[in-house]
């Protein structure tokens, strides 16, 4: 009898372990980095595609360089000479084409389902850049830029549910 209770208990713990071990679940986390295109060329108002300045082309080759000892999985940009100037130095960094994006499609399904559990950086404009951080974090925290600000870069992570974000100025 005592041989009967004792297979009975270990067999009894045996199974009520399986259930009892917690599934652990990886959670991925993904990271954007948003930067405004660099300083762009206003010599001719009706320009509306303009190229970098040779200071915007010094500046994003500056944040190619900020960004040189991160590893970054895909670089967006809108389809603007100015934005894809801005984005070419760090993608051509990391030895990765630049996905052209449209800033009314902001964090669609398909975006968030490409950049999950990925780096991302993604160059917008003075008004774009905040609003997409602004529909990831959820919230209107962040207005548009000054035509003059091009130092900043927003950091948004996001690990499960859990979003944070922190805005740097390299001004």
């Amino acid at each position: 009898m005592n041989k009967s209770i004792l297979i009975f208990f270990s067999l009894f713990l045996s199974i009520t372990s399986c259930y009892s071990q917690e599934k652990v679940e990886t959670l991925d986390t993904t990271t954007y980095f948003f930067i405004r295109h660099t300083e762009k060329d206003l010599s001719d108002p009706n320009n509306r595609n303009p190229n970098l300045t040779e200071e915007g082309k010094s500046r994003a080759q500056n944040w190619a360089n900020m960004l040189a000892d991160i590893k970054v999985d895909m670089v967006f940009s809108t389809d603007y000479i100015r934005t894809k100037q801005t984005a070419d130095p760090i993608a051509k960094s990391k030895n990765l084409e630049i996905i052209i994006y449209n800033p009314r499609h902001l964090n669609d399904p398909e975006f968030k389902q490409k950049t999950k559990g990925k780096t991302s950086v993604i160059v917008g404009h003075s008004n774009t850049t905040p609003a997409f951080v602004n529909t990831i974090l959820g919230q209107e925290k962040y207005s548009s830029l000054s035509e003059k600000d091009y130092g900043k870069v927003f950091i948004v992570t996001v690990t499960g549910e859990n979003i944070s974000d922190i805005v740097l100025n390299y001004n």
